[in-house]
């Protein structure tokens, strides 16, 4: 089904577009985008939209009753397994090899085969785990 899309929905993509290894809210979002006048209501229902379609990826930090989004539909997402971090919310990708090797390791011991356009594993990021330390 061919879908209109609006001045607001362009703004938006292309704005996510620019930011794939990044969670937002909507509210971030939308001050964000302040100067393209698109209301905090367009952006989630837009994101919704977004959403159902697969482009974008809603997720809560542990503890969190905030919900953020990523954009999804980003070439380098396609079938990678993302790292987000739970103290900064940066998201990263898994390098290809490590990626094969985790999916290849839970295919055997778990008779499980992970989507990995789906999967997002949870931990702290070197930065941040630096900073425990010091």
């Amino acid at each position: 089904m061919s879908r209109y899309v609006t001045r607001q929905r362009k703004a938006l993509l292309t704005w996510l577009r620019a930011r794939p290894d990044e969670l937002f809210t909507a509210q971030e979002i939308a001050e964000a985008m302040r100067a393209e006048k698109i209301s905090l209501s367009a952006v989630y229902r837009n994101l919704s939209d977004l959403e159902a379609e697969g482009q974008v990826r809603r997720s809560a930090r542990g503890g969190e009753r905030e919900i953020r989004y990523q954009f999804m539909a980003a070439e380098r997402c396609q079938g990678c397994l993302h790292l987000c971090c739970t103290r900064c919310g940066r998201t990263f990708h898994m390098d290809s090899a490590g990626a094969a090797a985790l999916s290849e390791v839970v295919e055997r011991s778990e008779h499980f085969t992970l989507n990995r356009a789906e999967t997002v594993l949870y931990g702290l990021c070197g930065v941040c785990r630096e900073g425990d330390t010091i």
